[in-house]
């Protein structure tokens, strides 16, 4: 038993336990997973500055091209690559750039920090001699993506319980047994954990002491996430989505649903089925760029086509900014195919991103034919925690 000054410590369950066998990359080495767990700040730029490069529709650095236009038009030049990427790339706070980019010694500064910044990319393979994205920057865009994510949805409590109306045999949540490798740490019962720990006389509990929860059994969901890339999402639109759909990812598929994938713009860009690969899904996400018009048709077509047939619970969360700009009829042949996806079971629920009044009674009118939920966002922090409270309402 402990009493007086007896302390029961608790072992830290780190999160590179945690993701131990989610990501499995390709090219990737796994020191830089650990640089990125371990707060390594030169890492984690060199990652977001490839996915701000991406998300501003870019697929290869110039630093010459980037160094003239900075000093010939900064207003332009900003409005090009975005602040982030000026200061990623530069070291220098955009507004100290603005302020000294006519003298001649800090031009001569700017372009030799920009010269180096790229050859550093080079040097760890994150580009290509030709200043192109290798698949292994992408790969690390990815990973820095998915903790800036997972740092925000975890310590918030975004988590919720997505719970099947019908009847199942595997008890209730109150019903507890031994953790084993494989469960969840989410599912802990800290206090069952704790009173094992003080029965058996430990100072400390580890793996052996642990007791998880018995989860209530739950019937499985398949999730399709439609994402507009069209190019008025360019920059910090389609980076806040790309974000919520790595959460509703990470979140469905460790509730054991899977997730599919859309991109579409003027055309379907990306198409992924529904998977339980985390992975794969966080390449995709990663590396969607915006561009062109909006073809809301043929995305619920190829949505329609993406789920099973069988008799489950299937769902599509449609994430656009924009009305269907693409055919003769947009609008009603939207309509029309919203019909018919719930029409083979498929309900649809639609996250706008500023809609303007006619764009919102479309969606309403999307929505209602598909039997889910409209969400009008305003404030693009709140994405991932819509996606997600959608997700946890299926």
């Amino acid at each position: 038993m402990i009493t007086g000054s007896q302390k029961l410590e608790i072992k830290e369950l780190s999160k590179a336990e945690e993701l131990s066998g989610k990501l499995q990359f390709q090219q990737l080495e796994d020191k830089f997973m650990h640089s990125v767990l371990e707060n390594d700040r030169k890492i984690i730029d060199s990652g977001k500055l490839i996915s701000d490069a991406i998300n501003q529709g870019m697929s290869s650095f110039s630093p010459d091209l980037m160094f003239e236009q900075l000093v010939k038009n900064y207003t332009m030049a900003k409005q090009i690559y975005g602040e982030s990427i000026i200061r990623l790339v530069s070291g220098y706070e955009p507004d100290y750039i603005k302020k000294n980019i006519g003298i001649p010694e800090f031009q001569k500064e700017l372009k030799e920090r920009i010269q180096q910044k790229m050859e550093d990319l080079k040097e760890e393979g994150f580009l290509l001699k030709d200043d192109t994205l290798s698949e292994k920057g992408v790969e690390l865009a990815s990973l820095v993506l998915y903790f800036e994510e997972l740092d925000k949805i975890i310590p918030k409590g975004i988590i919720g319980e997505k719970i099947s109306k019908k009847t199942f045999i595997y008890g209730e949540k109150e019903n507890a047994r031994l953790y084993k490798k494989g469960d969840r740490y989410r599912d802990i019962a800290l206090k069952k954990s704790i009173k094992l720990a003080i029965r058996r006389g430990h100072s400390h509990f580890d793996e052996k002491d642990l007791e998880v929860y018995e989860k209530q059994s739950k019937g499985q969901t398949y999730l399709v996430y439609a994402l507009d890339a069209s190019g008025s999402m360019k920059g910090a639109k389609i980076d806040a989505c790309k974000k919520a759909g790595i959460a509703l990812a990470y979140k469905a598929i460790n509730e054991k649903d899977k997730v599919g994938l859309i991109v579409f713009g003027s055309e379907v860009k990306e198409v992924i089925e529904p998977t339980s690969d985390f992975t794969r899904l966080l390449k995709e996400i990663t590396r969607i760029r915006a561009s062109k018009e909006t073809d809301i048709v043929a995305t619920l077509q190829k949505a329609i086509g993406l789920f099973p047939s069988e008799n489950i619970t299937k769902h599509l969360i449609l994430i656009t900014d924009a009305l269907p700009t693409k055919g003769d009829e947009p609008e009603k042949s939207t309509l029309e195919e919203a019909s018919i996806a719930r029409s083979k079971g498929i309900t649809i629920s639609l996250i706008g991103i500023n809609l303007n009044e006619k764009g919102k009674k479309l969606a309403e009118k999307i929505v209602e034919l598909g039997e889910g939920r409209l969400y009008v966002v305003r404030n693009l922090e709140d994405v991932d925690k819509i996606v997600l409270e959608d997700y946890y309402s299926v």
